[in-house]
């Protein structure tokens, strides 16, 4: 009798830490930590206010932006076409790469016809042609066609699958204006 209570009681325990472990807002501590580890490795400099159109980036400055549900980091590495400014319901085709806030992530590459024959296509403003809102905040602080810049997502501003696995990535993304 002793032995059953005993057993008994143990998966009880085992059971409730194993449930306390995984719990959402365990995994979102992780991931904040996870995004926190990646700026502190890479002695990102982070900015909280967005620099204005004139400004020269230096290469580890990064745009803390808040407007979403989520803290998503901007930098920008190329300033586009200033006669050609994106509006909401522009048809955006993109190239991009993308890899995990770990050391030594493998890097998920759509950047050449060689990696992917036609280039990804969304309409800008539109969440029902691309879910992942940190894309479109990108767009917008991007403002320009023939932009490029590099992101940091938190999994709330990511695709589904991201969302559920609660996975923040990085992503390098160039944008068109698709005339």
């Amino acid at each position: 009798m002793r032995k059953t209570v005993f057993y008994l009681l143990a998966g009880v325990v085992i059971l409730l830490a194993g449930c306390k472990a995984n719990t959402y807002s365990n995994l979102r501590n992780k991931e904040k930590k996870l995004i926190e580890n990646y700026i502190s490795r890479n002695n990102l400099n982070i900015l909280t206010e967005m620099p204005s159109d004139d400004y020269v980036w230096g290469e580890k400055d990064y745009y803390k932006d808040l407007s979403g549900s989520d803290e998503l980091y901007f930098h920008l590495r190329r300033r586009g076409n200033k006669n050609s400014e994106v509006l909401v319901n522009d048809d955006i085709v993109t190239r991009y790469k993308k890899f995990a806030l770990t050391e030594g992530a493998d890097t998920l590459s759509y950047w050449t016809t060689l990696d992917q024959p036609h280039p990804y296509e969304f309409q800008y403003g539109n969440t029902s042609t691309c879910e992942a809102v940190g894309w479109h905040i990108a767009v917008q602080l991007m403002k320009y066609s023939d932009s490029e810049c590099e992101i940091i997502v938190p999994s709330k501003l990511g695709f589904d699958a991201d969302q559920m696995s609660v996975t923040p990535y990085v992503y390098i993304l160039n944008i068109k204006v698709k005339q």
